[in-house]
């Protein structure tokens, strides 16, 4: 029998809290060698662990620069840096040769989402985008229902994904890094799931923003918001998308779908399910159930080596990255609709 060679992946940065969930996930992967990179640690706006002090408390064999990264011939990467960081390094990597795993959203403009698809496609590459939430099995269950015809026709979808201003990592704060706030954030899971879920691209976007949630900190992005998806057949479907738990929450917080069809409802909720306690620091939650990144990575990694393009691909990325950008258009002209092509 012949050996199969090791597939060698490099996380390229700390910046994205879900880059230490895939980093704990690649190293319960057999025949993965690793390597973690993030220079961009040290001037990061916040106390958070990054750096080499983290990959030591992960695990993991770091290089300080993303030269080094390179250098060391990743068959794949996993780009985990801050948004507007994301088109570089997915074009390094296609130039490289390696496969890309890229954080959500894509990029922070359609035209930086458009040119790394471009860059990856010319290169012969895989880039994905990391959408975990399409790996539950509550959303799976959904999908077989809608699809079976079982519940009819679609009649609306109102969802929610609200979460904890994440104070952590202050570049998602910081409009030029992440883009935007809560919009960026939490729009773009919904909307991969809605058009998964319907079979269809949304035609118009209408929103509203503000940032009355914490407003005593004066951020430069919105910590609220409300975003309505109009689709051809129909459908409406609401997005709730703010920084709204509080920070003393023990969970960041949860994403829910409910899908009002002609002869039922379907919700998909994830992450409701965990164990609640408390300890001496107070209220604690224990999530129950699969581990999305987990699941997120097995079909990177297994794509990557049988050749084929994996789910969500480059397309998805780059059509979320334009229902954000039509959401904050609209926000910002006071809630007008506004057209996706």
């Amino acid at each position: 029998m012949t050996a199969v060679a090791p597939l060698r992946i490099a996380v390229l940065s700390f910046a994205h809290t879900h880059a230490l969930s895939y980093v704990a996930a690649l190293k319960e992967m057999p025949g993965v060698e690793l390597i973690a990179a993030d220079p961009d640690g040290a001037s990061a706006p916040d106390d958070a662990p990054r750096g080499a002090a983290l990959a030591a408390e992960l695990g993991v064999d770091y290089v300080d620069t993303y030269e080094e990264a390179f250098a060391w011939r990743p068959d794949a990467v996993v780009v985990a840096a801050e948004n507007s960081r994301h088109r570089v390094l997915v074009e390094r990597a296609a130039a490289a040769g390696a496969h890309v795993l890229c954080e959500k959203p894509l990029a922070t403009t359609v035209e930086d989402a458009e040119a790394m698809r471009a860059a990856c496609d010319r290169a012969g590459v895989v880039l994905m985008v990391a959408y975990p939430v399409r790996f539950a099995p509550s959303f799976r269950d959904a999908f077989a229902q809608l699809r079976s015809g079982r519940l009819g026709r679609v009649l609306g979808v109102t969802g929610a994904n609200n979460g904890k201003l994440p104070q952590d990592r202050a570049w998602f704060t910081d409009p030029e890094l992440a883009g935007g706030g809560a919009l960026v954030d939490h729009v773009v899971h919904c909307a991969d799931l809605l058009d998964e879920l319907l079979g269809e691209r949304a035609r118009t976007v209408r929103a509203v923003s503000n940032g009355t949630l914490y407003a005593d900190r004066e951020l430069a992005v919105e910590t609220g918001g409300v975003v309505t998806l109009q689709y051809p057949s129909g459908v409406v479907a609401s997005i709730d998308c703010s920084w709204s738990w509080p920070l003393s929450s023990p969970t960041w917080g949860g994403l829910t779908l409910q899908i009002v069809a002609e002869r039922g409802t379907v919700t998909v909720s994830p992450f409701a399910q965990g164990v609640a306690g408390h300890d001496a620091h107070g209220e604690t939650w224990d999530p129950v159930g699969a581990d999305l990144d987990a699941l997120l990575l097995a079909e990177f990694v297994s794509a990557v080596r049988e050749g084929r393009t994996p789910q969500p691909d480059a397309g998805v990325g780059v059509r979320t990255v334009e229902i954000v950008k039509a959401a904050q258009a609209s926000a910002a002209r006071g809630g007008e609709v506004v057209a996706l092509h």
